[in-house]
């Protein structure tokens, strides 16, 4: 039976525990129903890293509400050097994904997540002492450094909890993970419009109050993190000896190692020689500039519609709210039925319609004022009510369309080098499009964006075509395969991973 709180304290282990040290609980692990035992873990793992990444995607897009409350007058920036500023984020992201990890795995994630956090809290707050445009580049560079690390390590993290039947059904999981960047933006709203309210309180601009307030409210997370964010199974305290026990044999059973399945780089050039590691790359890089790009301009965009600062930021938050809602309703239901790219398909297509209605209103005009002396010509919607309806068709599209397209290595990758591979090569090409991405929206494209609008078009177009592709080679494979299976015995061949013939892809 399950132990008490109190002798689960007592129950502490080293991280070296075996299936022979947790033999004696085997009489009462026996009485251990699984899938409440999953249960558990689901509810003391996945809220405290979806909160996390809740905290992460608004700290890095909350530079998007900022915008609009002056931060390019107030540190005297062109639009262009404050897209500078974007793409620094993404560089910083992308050099220190990989070594992140690696400090993860040396250390463990009760340490090395919540510190992340309360790094990247602290440069978030500093981002409000910003006076200049070299210091604006230097904290957005710093801060991509300090979130990199948290999405892959997340996703490493859970792969140590969840059998390869849970990393199926973890689409779920990742879908309630993901969600978060879509509740990001629609919190970030309601908070921008409060906290610009503060405007002149100190003597500081309203954005300014923006950066310090959530990242102080980053840094309490980030201590109170120390204490809920739990270790790998074998060390964990919030299970039992018994409960260990029953996990520790459910990921023994389910491991999907390769003979050779040790660290080499033989085993690495070996997923990246796999097209479908590939395919799976291309499917995120073709949604991380759409993805990104609404995140970062989604206020700006509104705000060009001819809505005022505050309006522009309440605005963004039922589009986010819609885009949460219907992620997890689609992954909850592509799960049920054990497909993906329909779904993923046609979540994309959403998008696309978003983006055409976005770039077929043109009914605007100028209007004409004279600050300081000069004539400067503004934009302005006769009917930007059209214009907004489509961001409900963009980030409800694009979301859902994400969180599929993340979980094509965890499903249909076997052996954990090639996966650790296709999942780190995935995140990496995908961010690239993310860094083409923050150069898009430039100011003297107003308010229709062509530009933006068209590359984000295309690439969610791509992502049907690529989408497409993998739907058509995996139905192809499964069916080689099972008429391979027919013909011969394949009982007693050592396992091969993903190449193996028993192996079967999820479309």
């Amino acid at each position: 039976m399950p132990t008490s709180s109190d002798d689960q304290e007592k129950n502490t282990s080293s991280p070296s525990i075996s299936l022979d040290k947790l033999g004696s609980s085997t009489s009462s692990s026996d009485a251990i129903d699984e899938q409440k035992l999953v249960r558990k873990i689901d509810w003391r793992i996945v809220p405290g890293v979806v909160l996390l990444y809740l905290l992460s995607f608004l700290d890095r897009s909350n530079v998007a509400n900022a915008r609009i409350e002056g931060l390019v007058e107030d540190l005297h920036m062109t639009g262009n050097q404050y897209l500078t500023g974007l793409t620094l984020f993404f560089v910083g992201y992308i050099l220190f994904e990989v070594p992140c990890n690696i400090v993860l795995k040396r250390t463990s994630p009760r340490f090395w997540l919540p510190t992340l956090t309360l790094a990247w809290a602290v440069v978030t707050t500093l981002q409000a002492l910003t006076q200049s445009l070299a210091g604006f580049f230097v904290v957005r560079f710093f801060l991509g450094v300090t979130e990199g690390g948290l999405f892959p390590g997340v996703i490493f993290y859970l792969s140590m909890w969840y059998k390869r039947q849970e990393r199926q059904e973890r689409q779920y999981r990742v879908a309630l993970f993901f969600s978060a960047a879509s509740l990001a933006g629609a919190f970030g709203g309601v908070l921008a419009f409060g906290i610009a309210h503060m405007k002149g309180v100190a003597g500081l601009n309203g954005w300014r109050w923006i950066f310090i307030l959530e990242g102080i409210f980053t840094a309490v997370v980030a201590v109170a993190a120390y204490g809920f964010i739990t270790n790998y199974p074998e060390t964990t305290r919030f299970l039992s000896t018994a409960e260990k026990s029953v996990l520790a044999r459910r990921l023994e059973s389910d491991n999907d190692a390769t003979p050779h399945e040790g660290f080499t780089w033989a085993n690495v050039i070996h997923g990246l020689k796999d097209y479908k590691v590939w395919l799976y790359c291309a499917a995120f890089h073709s949604l991380s500039l759409p993805l990104y790009t609404l995140s970062l301009f989604l206020p700006t965009i509104i705000n060009s519609l001819g809505y005022s600062s505050y309006q522009a930021q309440l605005l963004t938050v039922p589009p986010y709210a819609l885009a949460a809602i219907l992620t997890i309703v689609v992954a909850v239901v592509s799960e049920r039925t054990q497909l993906r790219s329909p779904f993923g398909i046609a979540s994309a297509v959403t998008a696309i319609i978003g983006y055409i209605i976005l770039l077929a209103n043109n009914d605007y005009y100028m209007v004409t004022t004279m600050p300081q002396g000069k004539v400067t010509g503004t934009p302005r919607y006769n009917r930007p009510g059209i214009s907004y309806l489509g961001t409900f068709f963009c980030a409800p599209g694009i979301y859902p369309a994400t969180t599929l397209a993340l979980s094509w290595p965890a499903v249909n990758v076997s052996g954990a080098t090639k996966r650790a591979t296709a999942g780190g090569l995935q995140i990496t090409i995908g961010n690239l499009a993310a860094v083409m991405g923050t150069q898009l929206y430039r100011s003297g494209d107003t308010p229709r964006y062509t530009v933006g609008h068209s590359v984000a078009l295309a690439y969610m177009c791509l992502h049907v075509l690529v989408t497409a592709t993998i739907w058509f080679f995996m139905r192809y494979e499964n069916a080689r395969r099972q008429r391979a299976e027919r013909e011969e015995n394949t009982d007693d061949r050592q396992w091969n991973g993903d190449d193996d013939p028993r192996w079967s892809f999820q479309t």
